[in-house]
Formats: C-alpha cells, sequence, structure tokens
C-alpha cells in the first residue's frame, strides 16, 4: 500500500519536474499546478488543524497579554 502510494507520489512529482524543465512547454502552466497544489494542500491542513491552531494562537495571544500587564 505505501510503497504503490511513493510510487505514484514519485512519478508525479516527476511530472512537475518534467513541466517545469521542458524549455518548449509552458512553464506558467507548471507553475501554476504547483500553486494550486500548494493552496489546495494548505486549505486541507487548515481545516483538519484548524481547533489546533486556533488554540496555539489563543495561548500565545494569552501569554503576551500577561507579560503586558
Amino acid at each position: 500500500m505505501m510503497k504503490t502510494l511513493k510510487n505514484k507520489m514519485q512519478m508525479a512529482a516527476v511530472k512537475v519536474h518534467n513541466v517545469l524543465t521542458n524549455p518548449s512547454g509552458d512553464q506558467m502552466t507548471g507553475w501554476l499546478i504547483v500553486v494550486l497544489i500548494v493552496v489546495v494542500v494548505g486549505a486541507v491542513f487548515m481545516t483538519l488543524y484548524q481547533s489546533s491552531i486556533t488554540q496555539i494562537w489563543n495561548s500565545i495571544v494569552a501569554k503576551i497579554t500577561n507579560l503586558l500587564k
């Protein structure tokens, strides 16, 4: 299971690399694909860990507020 997932990820990385480095292809399309992937992964990460991020942020703000008192 993990081996096939690893192989698929490696193949996707090779394809993205080929799109980005292909001199005859459109590099802008490759960069847009990379940006889209980063945005989607970031959105999933933020959705899954929103409560944890909020708790950590509130803890940081509380500590800073207590230091300023």
